[in-house]
């Protein structure tokens, strides 16, 4: 992978000077490269992560730091709703998740959603899913899910990713647009090509290749995208997938 630099200028002012901070993004088995910034009046900071549009980005390109912060936010979420639960129906208990968990746990979850370390989020859900339902730490969550009518962190993420691709389908191009062979996978989306986990993993190429999986009474669908969006809902509350793999299954 190219080694990218970029710089996040601040409006801090330190002894006149404006203060500068720098980001080289770098694989795992590449090491930190000593770059000399000169600019005038500027201070220049190399960082390991900032914090860009909600989002906590680090220069390995790994979500850990995001998935922390994010942990800390719903574990605060977890106690508030315990708390209160008693004098709650679950009904507006649900309502409470919506609004203090869903909205956390869903913003920028098709960029982060299939990391190694999202699976922390998942365990901390089952546990605010329990509490609502007030059942015990043994019960099976995920006909509680489908009760609550709630999408598991894994469906959840591959059900945005999908509404993504929907809304954005100018950015992808189907097989049939690469070549004019006439094959049974005409219509699938085109796969983009790369070794790297990084790019297999990131939206374009995960959201063709769940887009492919897709049963094919759903992917007739995509052009409406109100009517998509409501199938596309109903088939993963009705599944209830705990990770990637389960879909990948299901829809095999």
């Amino acid at each position: 992978m190219t080694e990218i630099t970029c710089w996040f200028q601040s409006n801090l002012l330190t002894m006149n000077c404006n203060k500068t901070h720098f980001m080289q993004f770098l694989t795992e088995k590449q090491n930190e490269r000593k770059i000399q910034i000169v600019a005038p009046n500027s201070i220049n900071t190399n960082i390991n992560s900032t914090k860009f549009l909600g989002l906590i980005i680090h220069n390995s390109l790994s979500w850990k730091d995001h998935i922390a912060a994010l942990t800390s936010k719903l574990n605060k979420a977890r106690y508030a709703i315990m708390s209160i639960k008693s004098f709650l129906s679950v009904d507006i208990l649900r309502m409470i998740y919506f609004s203090y968990v869903h909205s956390v746990m869903s913003y920028g979850i098709i960029f982060w959603g299939n990391s190694l370390h999202s699976n922390s989020i998942l365990k901390i859900q089952k546990i605010i899913i329990r509490i609502i339902t007030n059942t015990g730490s043994c019960d099976s969550c995920r006909q509680l899910f489908k009760q609550l009518q709630i999408l598991s962190l894994p469906s959840q993420y591959t059900f945005s990713l999908l509404v993504f691709v929907n809304k954005n389908r100018g950015l992808f191009q189907s097989n049939s647009e690469i070549h004019d062979l006439n094959t049974h996978f005409n219509h699938n989306l085109h796969l983009p090509s790369s070794n790297l986990t990084l790019v297999q993993k990131a939206v374009l190429c995960s959201g063709s290749k769940i887009y492919n999986h897709l049963p094919s009474n759903i992917k007739v669908l995509s052009n409406d995208t109100k009517l998509s969006k409501s199938t596309l809902k109903s088939y993963f509350i009705g599944h209830m997938f705990y990770s990637l793999d389960e879909f990948y299954q299901s829809a095999s």
